[in-house]
Order: structure tokens, then sequence, then C-alpha cells
């Protein structure tokens, strides 16, 4: 265990340049005394790591000093070659690039690590995009990913919702795929850093020039907090529902498994019949018919008022259409 938390400071020092004790730490989940002992045993195995005083100061390693350590597993090795997207990888242009990537760290490893690296390879394949939907077309995402990547602003033209378009002079910060479908975050026109679904930008302009990200940006931060804070947005409304004993499977299908297991955890013990009461937070009252049809006569709306009307009239069509007796397609 020391070992291996002695190679990971050394890495970490080697990357990222001088860090402080506490960073240190924090990094290698461990006490700021360990990370002192740490420190100090690898200058005893003869590693040039200092320490700069004072509050700008920490630990670095001796200009000029890399390790040459090609200490990977076979599980570590196996992990990188899962966590390839070769779809991703070349619809940023990158494909050809990550093959020779591939090829070189095959060729690298010891016999043991590439035997399991391959293995992952042939028995597990990632397909982003999720069922009964293609991915995005998005012819522009490689001279977005280049933007992004150079710190060049962009001049692009973007169909919003209507569809209406509108022409954007934006800084790219980063690039997010999210379920088969990619969003650049882009500060654009002078505002704060906004998301813009890539397969609807319609042109794109590299501009001359570089911009400066904001100093402590930080991407998956951002995409967290953007992500909250649409599921906030997205459901402004509630829907107080009875759900069939053995149905909440079918509802978590439905509706989205996140939704169920918290109205779930925040309901009352099923009735003496086995039905669930649950409070589920609803796009809005169209939206919650649509998808609540679908679980027929294993839930009862009971608020609010028009999404019940809603559901009855409904199933008054439904019973209108299906008790005829007519023959299929007579209508009543």
């Amino acid at each position: 265990m020391r070992a291996s938390r002695l190679l990971s400071l050394l890495l970490l020092l080697q990357t990222r340049g001088r860090m402080t004790a506490t960073e240190l730490a924090g990094e290698l989940e461990v006490s700021i005394r360990t990370v002192y002992r740490d420190v100090e045993a690898l200058s005893s195995a003869g590693v040039p790591v200092y320490a700069d005083r004072g509050p700008a100061g920490g630990y670095q390693l001796l200009d000029g000093y890399r390790t040459r350590l090609n200490g990977l597993t076979a599980q570590e090795a196996s992990s990188l070659f899962l966590a390839a997207l070769p779809g991703p990888a070349a619809e940023l242009g990158l494909g050809e690039l990550a093959a020779n990537a591939e090829l070189k760290l095959l060729a690298a490893l010891p016999p043991e690590p590439r035997s399991h690296a391959t293995r992952m390879r042939e028995r597990f394949h990632m397909d982003v995009p999720g069922w009964y939907r293609d991915a995005d077309e998005t012819p522009f995402l490689a001279d977005v990913a280049e933007a992004v990547w150079e710190q060049r602003p962009i001049r692009m033209t973007y169909r919003r919702w209507g569809p209406r378009e509108v022409v954007r002079l934006a800084q790219p910060y980063g690039l997010v795929l999210k379920g088969g479908t990619w969003y650049l975050v882009a500060a654009a026109d002078g505002g704060g850093p906004r998301t813009y679904r890539v397969s609807r930008i319609v042109t794109a302009e590299i501009l001359d020039g570089r911009f400066e990200r904001p100093e402590g940006f930080d991407l998956s931060a951002f995409w967290r907090d953007y992500s909250a804070e649409f599921r906030a947005r997205m459901h402004t409304g509630h829907a107080l529902v009875r759900v069939a004993p053995e149905a909440t499977k079918m509802l978590r299908y439905a509706v989205g498994a996140e939704i169920v297991d918290t109205a779930l955890a925040d309901a009352e013990p099923p009735d003496e019949r086995g039905w669930t009461t649950l409070l589920l937070p609803t796009e809005s009252t169209r939206h919650a018919h649509w998808l609540l049809l679908r679980m027929g006569a294993d839930i009862e709306v009971l608020e609010p008022p028009e999404l019940r009307a809603m559901m009855t009239e409904t199933a008054a069509g439904l019973r209108d259409l299906y008790g005829s007796r007519g023959e299929p397609g007579e209508g009543v």
C-alpha cells in the first residue's frame, strides 16, 4: 500500500509541478504528517524532491527529473482500454491518433498487462447513444474541439428552438458528451458560460487570436451544477398518484428511475391493498398525462384535478373505442 502511495506522490509531483503538503494529502487521502514521512522516504531513496518554504512554497522535483517507471498493473492497463471511446474520438477528429496511441501502449506493456488489455478490448464495447435514437449529426464538432483546445474564439450560427437562428461570438471552454449528445460550454457575447448543443451549430468559423479561460473554471463542476439546475427548472409541477403493488418497476421505466426512487424514499408505507401513494415531479400536465398513460390501470392520479380529468377523459375514450361491438377500425 505504501509503495503504491509513494509512486502516486512521485507521479503527482512529476505531472503537476509544485504542490503543498495539504494538496498532496488531499489527493492521496492521507494526513499531512503522512505526506511528510513519504517525502522523506522518497528523498532517502534518491529521488530529488525538495521543499520551498513560505506561503507560496511546496514540494517539487528537481528540474529535468523524470521517472521512467512503467508500473501499470494488468487491471490498470485494462481500465485504460475500457475508458477509450473510439466513436467519440473519431467524431472529434482524433480517431487515428487514438488508434495509434492504443497500439503504442499495447507495444509498451509487459505480456500480462497486454493480455488483459487485449481481452478487455475484445469483450467490452461501449455504445454511447441511448436506445431508439440515433447519434446527432455534428459536422462542426472537430472545428469546435480545435477551438476549445487552442483557446480560440469562434463565430457560430446557432439554431435555437423555434426554429430561429442567431449568431454568437463565443469563447469555448469545453465539450461534454451526455448520452450520445455533444454539448459545448462557452461564454458568448460577453456573458457567462452557457451550454449549446453542437448538432444545432449551423456554421462555425474559428477566429484569430486567443482568449483566457476564467481562472479556476471547472468544467465538471459547471456541468454538475447545470444538470441539477436544469432538472429543477424542468420539473415545475407535481402529481400525486397511487401505484399498484409490483408496478413501481414499470413506473421507474415510464418516468425515470431517479424520480421514482426519490419519491419512494419519502413515501408512506403501502395501504391495506398494497398500493403506494407517491408525489412525482412533472414537467407539465400534458407531459405527465402522456407518461402516466403507459401505466394503464396500475396507477391512479389523485392530483392535480386537471391531470386527473385528462386521465378520466382518455380512459373514457378508450372504453368507448374498445367497447364497441363493431369490427376493428369502425369506431363507435
